[in-house]
């Protein structure tokens, strides 16, 4: 009975000593992870203070750009879908920020409302044909005109609004490309980190629901 007593008493002693382990392993991940996030740069001011939650009921607002006069309006009559971080090298940011924060709004849900004769196209041979301020060079939207899975949508900034509700960003795209930019590459980890401590998943090209409908345009193109 003592032995038998004995035996228990070690095996709960053990099973309580491997969970205090894997207790203690998971506080050093997370304290790891936490110094990592906290170490790394500013990746976006909607992302480094955390996200907000957005209002699945918001009903669109007015985008305006950087000038102090002759401001640039665009209004969305809607919410933006696929709100996303993104590291390439074409959209625009904040000064300072290694991402963009960018969505997207339907082509017919987007207007521009002031001061449009102050936008120019930055690259005209792009796929996206982004619309800027000659000014201040903030880019109000950007449109697809050639043939392409995304046609139909506009591409959008919400940092630009004052209004709040817009959807927040579910996710972060292109992370490698900010290396292309001049970003450290031994730093990645830290910045996959912090972009993983604010919620987003983190992908070197868009998310899977819109790389499975880039290649579903592409199928049906071929068939």
């Amino acid at each position: 009975m003592a032995t038998a007593l004995i035996k228990k008493h070690k095996y709960a002693s053990s099973a309580i000593l491997a969970g205090s382990i894997v207790s203690a392993a998971a506080v050093i991940t997370q304290y790891y992870k936490g110094s990592a996030a906290r170490s790394a740069p500013p990746l976006h001011p909607l992302l480094d203070d955390g996200i907000k939650k957005g209002d699945a009921k918001f009903a669109g607002g007015k985008l305006r750009c950087h000038c102090a006069s002759r401001t640039v309006e665009v209004t969305l009559d809607g919410n933006v879908a696929h709100n996303h971080a993104c590291g390439c090298s074409k959209c625009w940011k904040p000064e300072g920020a290694l991402f963009s924060v960018v969505a997207v709004v339907p082509r017919d849900q987007l207007r521009v409302t002031a001061n449009e004769d102050k936008l120019y196209v930055v690259d005209d041979k792009a796929a996206i044909q982004r619309h800027a301020c000659e000014e201040c060079g903030v880019h109000m939207y950007g449109r697809i005109e050639a043939e392409h899975p995304f046609k139909g949508l506009d591409f959008v900034h919400v940092e630009l609004s004052q209004e709040k509700g817009w959807q927040e960003p579910q996710f972060a795209a292109f992370v490698s490309s900010i290396i292309e930019q001049g970003f450290d590459a031994e730093k990645m980890g830290d910045v996959r980190a912090k972009l993983k401590a604010v919620g987003l998943d983190t992908f070197d090209s868009l998310s899977p629901p819109l790389m499975d409908l880039i290649a579903s345009w592409t199928a049906e193109k071929k068939a």
